[in-house]
């Protein structure tokens, strides 16, 4: 491993897409960094909506949701990678039992406070009007090889900038863009090809 590639760890990270990029998932999106490593990085696409509901996902997998507060929030396209399964981001959920142990089954812990559950059993609590609080619910997500996201970044496809959960739970979908930009103290028309010409 070398010392340059060691320099850079993006968990918890937001990566804001270039306003030129020029990608169908990709383009204007806001991706949230669960794990990066030597190895790669995956991460969520927080500002892709889907066109289904919770409630729609919980009926596919035989579950009703049981959390009124969760009846109208979009499934969300977390990339490109396995979008038939389903991740759960979510604060942290402590199961009491020693440091660091998750309440579900299959869960990464993140630094930073948030986890991400791809096991049945946070779907289930939810159905049954527990679960975490604050949810975010994506089906695929996004991933890269070992190298593949830095040099993404120095071919300046991304922005980077640490995560703040209130864009990925309390901001509206249509703002997470420009919020995230706002992040870094920037606006995507500063960064347009075209600003500055009339």
């Amino acid at each position: 491993m070398s010392a340059d590639s060691a320099s850079i760890n993006l968990t918890n990270h937001f990566l804001i897409a270039m306003p030129g990029l020029n990608d169908d998932l990709f383009g204007r999106s806001v991706v949230f960094m669960c794990e990066h490593s030597e190895r790669g990085a995956l991460g969520l696409v927080i500002n892709k909506p889907s066109d289904i509901l919770l409630p729609s996902l919980f009926e596919k997998v035989d579950l009703a949701l049981g959390r009124e507060d969760l009846m109208h929030l979009p499934v969300f396209q977390g990339g490109p990678v396995q979008t038939e399964r389903g991740f759960v981001l979510h604060e942290a959920i402590d199961a009491g039992e020693g440091e660091g142990e998750s309440v579900y089954a299959s869960t990464l812990a993140i630094p930073g406070g948030l986890e991400m559950t791809t096991s049945r059993d946070v779907l289930e609590a939810m159905s049954s009007g527990a679960g975490p609080r604050r949810v975010f619910v994506s089906l695929g997500y996004s991933s890269w090889g070992q190298g593949q996201l830095e040099s993404e970044i120095t071919e300046n496809s991304w922005l980077t900038v640490e995560a703040d959960p209130a864009l990925i739970f309390d901001t509206p979908v249509e703002q997470r863009y420009e919020k995230a930009m706002a992040l870094l103290g920037l606006a995507p028309w500063m960064l347009s090809p075209d600003a500055g010409h009339s």
